[in-house]
């Protein structure tokens, strides 16, 4: 293998692993319910734990964008969990059936 395939092999794994790394953090936020996004005016924005992060007109750039800029600002870690902050047990009878939304 010469220089330039080495190099371009080397890029490619660094590409894979930037790009499993983004999406893992993306599925481990969805199912958390932690990300939203919104396709408006030809723009996706793009919000982690209720606050926006990113804005961009391509879906792939706005979610790069948006893991860069939440993890400057300390949202979408994945082992923080800020809707239990939000949430308060049902209570009924003496017995917790569930959790509400405040």
């Amino acid at each position: 293998m010469d220089t330039m395939q080495r190099m371009r092999f080397e890029a490619a794994a660094a590409a894979n692993f930037d790009d499993a790394s983004l999406w893992r953090w993306f599925s481990a936020l969805l199912e958390e319910r932690r990300i939203r996004w919104r396709f408006c005016f030809n723009q996706w924005l793009i919000n982690v734990d209720r606050r926006h992060v990113a804005t961009d007109i391509s879906f792939d750039r706005a979610i790069r964008a948006a893991k860069e800029h939440a993890e400057k600002k300390g949202l979408g870690l994945l082992n923080a969990n800020p809707r239990k902050a939000a949430c308060a047990p049902d209570v009924v009878g003496g017995s917790v059936v569930g959790e509400r939304y405040v």
